[in-house]
């Protein structure tokens, strides 16, 4: 299938950019936080029909909690499994409630005219294979740090993961992931130092 990344194939994703991949039901992907203080925007879809795709709001309902663990299973906004967490070697600290950086969060942020952003490059990668999702759903962010205090709002601050740091997640339909190294560098949440990340199809 074209756009299949190789099995075992180390791929970066580069600084600010996005990339994209097929994979069959039972592969997993690790994605792998190589300089420890990037975030990792991630979507999935149904390579088949890709007006399904993996749900934050509907994953909130299925794992009864905001911060996914081992073992929980992200569901689509079709209430089916999509992502399974197998393996996390980071302390385990990942945000489901934010929405994508966009050209518009960048403008309210003091950046006029063009700004990478994770938005476009969802576009960008998933154009590049020829799929078409509907929208741009609100990601998984892989190890962004992001915490909420009631009463004080959200905590924008670097990751806590360290160099090499993965999360392993086992595709449970034949799917898209799209894995975007947020551009974010106004906001602390990737240090303000936006790295290059990198991912296996194992």
């Amino acid at each position: 299938m074209e756009g299949t990344v190789p099995v075992g194939s180390i791929e970066t994703i580069p600084a600010r950019r996005g990339k994209a991949a097929f994979m069959r039901k039972g592969q997993a992907v690790k994605v792998i936080n190589t300089h420890g203080h990037q975030v990792v925007d991630t979507w999935a879809f149904n390579a088949n029909d890709p007006s399904e795709y993996m749900s934050m709001q509907h994953s909130h309902v299925a794992i009864d909690r905001v911060t996914p663990k081992v073992g929980d299973s992200m569901v689509t906004n079709r209430r089916r499994p999509i992502l399974t967490f197998l393996e996390d070697t980071t302390p385990g600290v990942h945000d489901t409630l934010i929405a994508a950086c966009d050209r518009y969060r960048f403008e309210l942020l003091g950046c006029p005219g063009h700004h990478d952003n994770c938005t476009d490059n969802m576009w960008a990668a998933t154009a590049a294979l020829g799929v078409k999702p509907p929208d741009c759903p609100p990601p998984l962010n892989l190890f962004m740090n992001t915490p909420f205090t009631p009463g004080k709002g959200f905590a924008w601050l670097p990751p806590v993961s360290k160099p090499g740091d993965h999360v392993l997640l086992r595709a449970e339909m034949d799917l898209v992931i799209c894995l975007s190294a947020c551009p974010q560098d106004v906001m602390p949440i990737n240090d303000k130092r936006p790295t290059e990340a990198q991912f296996e199809i194992i």
